[in-house]
């Protein structure tokens, strides 16, 4: 039979009336001739009972007293209450199902608590339960390593849970639910006239999505790519068909697909820039910060190197850090608070001439001052002060995604 694999994020089970919708789209499947898998994420946001952010405040997170592997043991306990409250709500509506946690589903991790990769997933179990039930409930998110500790797989574990399984299956599909109903140009919340993409390539949607896209995490879009696996992001409110994400020359024909020279407008707030001078030998400056930053698991974005310092971005809530880690160097540093990244995506952008000095225009109509510049064949970063970022994103978008 066909194989489809469906995962649901937090809010489409945080409640029975959104459980509900989403049960309707496994039944929608079952009644198109697939085998259903679901992979569901903890029920809801913080502050819910089950959610991770609210099982991680029982043991005062991140001030706590207990390990990574403990850590994993109650973050992993959101998708398993999840898994199990969602397979009796299926058969209450007369469809078969059994859940599993990531263990018994085959999933098997390195030992990176917290942040623990995928090494293989053996399908097996999942096989044999197919067997009698119409749906397999995964819980998402977690896994097992070696030792048979419990894992969890960092942010958008879940996302790369169901693609992972959606490979090993060797699904037709790996549906992706959330809030929205498909990828968008931009985030709607800062741009009214961001449209839905009905057609993506995996080089787009992976870029948009390591540039601040939040719809679908970037490990879970590699994942597909090497195994070709086609993912559709949808609604769990609605029918519509969604973002079908897939390789480019299987959906040429689609209007503006070929010639589409951007894709979106992705961005990232709650960044700090950073410019460490010297007036000694800068190489040592360079490989003494770059160095030291990387041995304390901080990564730095945008940096340029000149011959009296360097100039880069870090994550505001690692500045204290970063800064500790400058001044123990005894280097002197300039910090510029409250930044963002704006970044313009596009497959198309590739040798293209006048794309950047677009961007540059669009950006000084409103007067939008650039603190630094980088880009490649695929993007164009800029990074600009917090209090511009709904400017810049309108401004690109009505540059190169609007009509005129």
């Amino acid at each position: 039979m066909k194989t489809l694999v469906q995962k649901f994020g937090g809010t489409s089970v945080r409640n029975p009336e959104a459980r509900g919708r989403a049960i309707q789209h496994i039944k929608d499947a079952l009644n198109e001739g697939f085998q259903v898998v679901v992979v569901v994420s903890a029920m809801g946001r913080k502050g819910e009972p089950y959610a991770t952010d609210s099982l991680l405040g029982l043991i005062d997170y991140p001030d706590t007293n207990v390990t990574k592997r403990e850590i994993d043991l109650i973050m992993s306990c959101g998708e398993t209450i999840s898994s199990v409250v969602f397979a009796h709500e299926l058969k209450k509506q007369g469809v078969t199902a059994t859940a599993l946690t990531g263990p018994s589903a085959g999933f098997l991790t390195t030992n990176d608590h917290m942040d623990s990769k995928i090494n293989k997933v053996d399908p097996t179990e999942i096989h044999k339960y197919l067997k009698t039930n119409d749906v397999i409930v995964v819980a998402g998110f977690q896994g097992q390593d070696e030792d048979g500790d419990v894992t969890t797989l960092g942010r958008g574990g879940s996302d790369t849970s169901a693609v992972a399984l959606g490979a090993a299956l060797h699904s037709d599909y790996v549906d992706i639910f959330t809030d929205v109903d498909g990828i968008k140009t931009a985030d709607p919340a800062i741009v009214e006239n961001a449209r839905t993409l009905k057609v993506m390539t995996y080089n787009e949607i992976v870029h948009l999505a390591y540039q601040g896209s939040k719809v679908i995490h970037p490990r879970a879009v590699e994942i597909a790519m090497q195994e070709k696996i086609p993912i559709r992001v949808r609604s769990t409110y609605s029918d519509d068909a969604g973002t079908l994400v897939t390789a480019k020359k299987d959906h040429t024909i689609d209007q503006g697909f070929k010639d589409r020279l951007v894709t979106g407008i992705a961005h990232v707030s709650g960044i700090t820039q950073i410019k460490v001078v010297t007036s000694e030998e800068s190489i040592r400056l360079h490989n003494d910060v770059l160095t030291k930053l990387a041995s304390e698991h901080i990564s730095v974005d945008f940096f340029n190197i000149s011959t009296d310092g360097i100039t880069f971005t870090v994550p505001t809530d690692k500045l204290k850090l970063t800064t500790s880690i400058i001044e123990s160097l005894n280097y002197q540093y300039d910090i510029v608070e409250k930044c963002a990244k704006v970044s313009t995506v596009g497959a198309g952008i590739q040798g293209v001439p006048g794309v950047a000095s677009k961007v540059v225009s669009a950006l000084s109509k409103y007067n939008i001052q650039i603190l630094q510049s980088a880009d490649s064949h695929t993007t164009i970063w800029v990074l600009v002060k917090e209090q511009d970022l709904e400017n810049a994103v309108n401004a690109l978008h009505q540059e190169f995604l609007e009509d005129r």
